[in-house]
């Protein structure tokens, strides 16, 4: 019995040693967490009891430069259910009414919804998707639809909402207009004056701190906020929705008639460099047209013929020649280094001049003029154009602008061909943008300015910045030459390439062009045409400047030149905006007194001076505020009583009135 005493007493010994110890090790623990490790463990539970919420910033609006609104942020919601949550005798009392109010809305059969919902709930879903992409208004009316309008907890609804960026216009500039996106590796991305004006547009978030609370619901833990979210900046653009409308359907209709493969149109304001219109189109595998790339800010490639205008600037700059000098067409083909220079015209144009040869668009004749007159000095012709900025991008604010190429007599790859390949718009490249901010310098005398998208950036009525107009180059060359381009120009219409688009009743200048494309890619396999056409109008006082260019259009009937493909569709915009625009006209000396005017108003005034006694107007049934009007003109003085309508007046209807008498009105 003493051995199994003694037995007990060593067991409970140990166990004692064993409380004893890990009594130390909790007391070590505790002093670990409170002194060693207490700030993180402290850090830790408020993170897990209180967080700062973020609370977005509304994003700011862009407009048009008429006031339409081009892009907004609406909310877009999503409706869940939770079936667990509901009880089951609301579940079922409340089941039929939903599908059937939900088939309602949703324009699906209630059966669907009624089977859908069932299932959801015998398989204990707790977070089924009844529907997407909601508009508020649509949100308010499920949110009170049967065993929803019980709440969460109660009707298992769960509402998740985010900011969607909508265009009321719809798809018209939408590559212009841009967007900003999250790629799928976190990063920030976009296009357009979305991703350019991000910083104004976009705001800065808010944060509220919150504190945890049953059934994992967050309140706020004081009334104010830890930081007051500041909403986005408004974007005032320059484009015009009219000029926009018209640019857009004019282009894609020539684009489906031609079934082209993609084709860009911009118009400019002369004087400021506003783009008031641009549109950029290309072709789905379906046929259908649809704003893809910016083609006409990115795509930069060889121009062709719009390109002789240069070589005529640093001709008559140059002095080297004058428009009247006469050349040989030679039959329509000239050779360099046993290469061929063909005019688009079998057999040439005989001998011309200068301004004929450009009128017509001869390569023969403007390959001679520029070869003849700089093949011993290149340089002096390529300086030229580095000084009209055509070797450089123009620095737009909108990304993604495509390099322009200028062959210089410096690099290795420069030949004998480089100078008479550049003088019909070959061998170098340059974007459609840049080719129209160079025209438009002709437009404007001279004063090159630097194409511009946006106006001003605003908070409600209050500017916190205006973008004037930017020069980049304030004499492209001397008024005597811009004299002399405008009148060609003026003649290319006239009675040039493009004497199909005039009009003696609208005036335009500008210039075709027909480019090949990939000739010199896998043999000429893939070789197509650009068809071009740029200027202004009216040609006399020039307001606007517009290129069209369009990529690849069929050649089933050989109608693929600049003038039959992109001039019809300048033509149409140039006269839709002078023909269609209302009117704006002043009228002259409106102030201006006439005498006799003045003689009768003077006496019928007196007249109706005299006049004291008048008729008593029935007033009964009129609003009050309409019959105190009525009368207080009559000269007489009103009394009222009560509101609403008048139910009784105190003079009676018909009888004589006299001016400052009383009348008493009861309103009910």
């Amino acid at each position: 019995m003493a051995v199994e005493d003694k037995h007990i007493s060593y067991r409970m010994y140990l166990v004692a040693f064993a409380v004893f110890l890990m009594a130390i090790a909790i007391v070590i623990k505790l002093t670990n967490i409170q002194w060693i490790n207490g700030d993180y463990y402290r850090k830790l539970a408020k993170e897990r009891t209180v967080r700062n919420f973020v609370i977005p910033a509304n994003k700011g609006n862009i407009y048009s430069a008429d006031g339409s609104l081009l892009a907004t942020s609406i909310p877009n919601y999503e409706i869940r259910l939770d079936a667990v949550a509901p009880k089951s005798e609301a579940f079922e009392k409340n089941v039929k009414p939903l599908a059937d109010s939900l088939g309602k809305l949703l324009g699906r059969p209630s059966g669907f919804f009624l089977n859908e919902l069932r299932k959801a709930r015998a398989n204990k879903s707790r977070y089924y998707l009844v529907a997407r992409n909601l508009s508020y208004t649509e949100f308010i009316k499920i949110k009170g639809f049967p065993l929803f309008n019980l709440g969460a907890y109660k009707g298992g609804i769960i509402v998740e909402q985010e900011t969607v960026r909508e265009r009321p216009i719809g798809g018209i500039a939408e590559r212009t207009i841009g967007y900003e996106r999250t790629t799928p590796a976190g990063a920030s991305d976009g296009k357009g004056i979305e991703w350019a004006y991000r910083n104004y547009l976009n705001g800065k978030d808010g944060r509220i701190l919150k504190q945890k609370i049953s059934k994992g619901q967050w309140k706020p833990i004081r009334d104010l906020n830890e930081i007051d979210p500041q909403d986005g900046y408004d974007v005032v653009s320059t484009i015009d929705v009219f000029i926009q409308d018209i640019a857009h359907h004019a282009l894609l209709k020539q684009l489906e008639d031609y079934q082209a493969d993609h084709g860009c149109v911009v118009v400019m304001e002369t004087k400021t460099g506003q783009i008031k219109a641009i549109s950029n189109l290309g072709k789905a595998l379906d046929g259908s047209y649809y704003e893809t790339t910016n083609y006409a800010v990115a795509e930069a490639h060889e121009p062709g013929s719009t390109y002789k205008l240069v070589d005529l600037m640093n001709l008559l700059e140059d002095k080297k020649i004058d428009t009247s000098a006469v050349f040989d067409t030679h039959g329509g083909v000239i050779t360099y280094s046993g290469k061929h220079v063909k005019d688009s015209h079998a057999g040439g144009y005989g001998k011309v001049s200068l301004a004929r040869g450009f009128e017509l668009s001869s390569n023969t004749v403007m390959v001679q003029a520029v070869y003849n007159n700089y093949k011993n000095n290149p340089s002096q012709f390529v300086n030229h154009i580095n000084k009209y900025g055509l070797n450089k991008p123009l620095g737009l604010s909108i990304k993604g602008e495509g390099i322009p190429r200028v062959p210089q007599p410096t690099d290795k790859s420069w030949s004998n061909l480089s100078l008479p390949w550049m003088a019909f718009g070959y061998g170098v490249s340059i974007t459609p943008l840049q080719t129209l901010t160079f025209y438009n310098a002709v437009a404007n005398n001279g004063e090159m300015v630097k194409p511009q998208f946006v106006s001003e950036i605003k908070e409600w009525n209050r500017t916190i910045k205006k973008y004037d107009k930017e020069v980049i180059n304030p004499k492209v060359c001397s008024l005597e030459t811009i004299k002399k381009l405008k009148a060609v120009m003026l003649n290319v219409v006239k009675r040039g390439t493009a004497s199909k688009l005039y009009s003696k009743d609208f005036s335009m200048a500008g210039k075709t062009g027909t480019a090949q494309v990939n000739y010199a890619k896998d043999g000429g396999a893939d070789k197509y045409y650009a068809s071009s056409f740029v200027g202004y109008f009216p040609a006399e006082n020039p307001k606007y400047s517009c290129i069209v260019v369009v990529h690849k259009p069929s050649t089933a009937h050989n109608n693929y030149y600049g003038a039959d493909v992109a001039g019809p569709v300048f033509k149409k915009i140039a006269q839709k905006i002078f023909t269609d625009t209302p009117s704006r006209n002043e009228i002259k000396n409106i102030n201006n007194k006439v005498q006799k005017q003045d003689n009768d108003y003077d006496s019928y005034f007196v007249k109706s001076q005299k006049q004291q006694v008048s008729i008593v107007p029935d007033v009964k049934g009129m609003s009050g505020m309409d019959a105190v009007a009525i009368f207080e003109n009559l000269g007489v003085k009103v009394k009222i009583i009560g509101i609403g309508k008048v139910k009784k007046q105190s003079l009676l209807p018909g009888g004589s009135l006299v001016k400052n008498t009383t009348i008493t009105l009861e309103l009910s």
